[in-house]
């Protein structure tokens, strides 16, 4: 007897194989689980561009008509500065053969606004402080003689320079000055010498009557016939941590009564 043939059994079918990544393509009107992928843009060359010029800054951004004005400014601003400084050092250095020929132009140019104080860096430098103060013998108007009380010239400079960003040459310097140039032209015992001293006399009375005329109610109503200056000098005090010890009570040195003349009395320097 024989066998009935067998069948052959059907193969299972195979599995496709997914591919890869990189070789898949997004077929038009193909359906499946994952969505087509678009394919990446190439990037554009870039344009090439010029770059920006820098912006110009200060005097370069001016206009050539301001840049020559604002040129001459500077330049006219350093000739001043450089002949300033050369104006100061001569009248300070000793005496040479520029300052010789030039020494009436030098002064002028350097005195009294630029003139320079060297007691700051001596090597003992002024350690008081001096107060110029004066009182008067006063004609009021019913004929009576009055004297008056001591009145502080220094401390009204003081008061007057004190917060002011520009204060006069006359509030800083007028009446110290003054004071130094009598003092230097007279004796310890007040005596003047030679015509400097007569000089300084009629310099410093002259200001301070001018002064009372001005700030002393009783001198303003009457007429001053003689007036009396003295200086007050106090110590400046040491500071603490050092072992020097200076007085600190003031020192006053008076000055003889001065008759004023009949023009100043008159009111010839208010």
């Amino acid at each position: 007897m024989g066998r009935k043939p067998s069948r052959p059994e059907p193969s299972a079918p195979e599995t496709a194989r997914p591919a890869p990544p990189h070789l898949e393509t997004a077929r038009p009107g193909a359906t499946g689980s994952e969505p087509a992928r678009p394919e990446p843009a190439r990037p554009e060359s870039p344009q090439l561009q010029p770059h920006p010029q820098p912006a110009r800054q200060g005097i370069l951004a001016l206009s050539p008509r301001y840049q020559a004005a604002a040129a001459l400014a500077v330049a006219a601003v350093a000739v001043g500065v450089g002949v300033h400084l050369l104006m100061v050092f001569l009248s300070v250095a000793p005496p040479n053969a520029v300052s010789k020929q030039h020494g009436k132009a030098v002064e002028a140019w350097v005195f009294p606004e630029f003139e320079q104080n060297w007691k700051l860096f001596a090597p003992n430098p002024l350690q008081q402080n001096i107060a110029v103060q004066v009182r008067a013998e006063v004609r009021t108007k019913d004929g009576s003689l009055i004297t008056t009380g001591w009145t502080d010239l220094s401390a009204q400079d003081g008061a007057a320079i004190h917060g002011n960003l520009a204060p006069s040459h006359a509030q800083q310097n007028e009446l110290r000055r003054a004071w130094d140039f009598l003092t230097a032209t007279h004796t310890d015992d007040n005596r003047p010498v030679g015509m400097r001293g007569s000089l300084s006399e009629d310099y410093l009375r002259r200001i301070v009557v001018l002064r009372l005329y001005r700030t002393d109610p009783t001198s303003r109503d009457g007429v001053i016939q003689r007036v009396q200056v003295r200086s007050r000098t106090t110590n400046v005090q040491p500071p603490s941590w050092s072992d020097e010890r200076v007085p600190d009570k003031p020192y006053y040195r008076e000055l003889p009564w001065w008759t004023v003349r009949a023009d100043e009395a008159a009111g010839g320097v208010r």
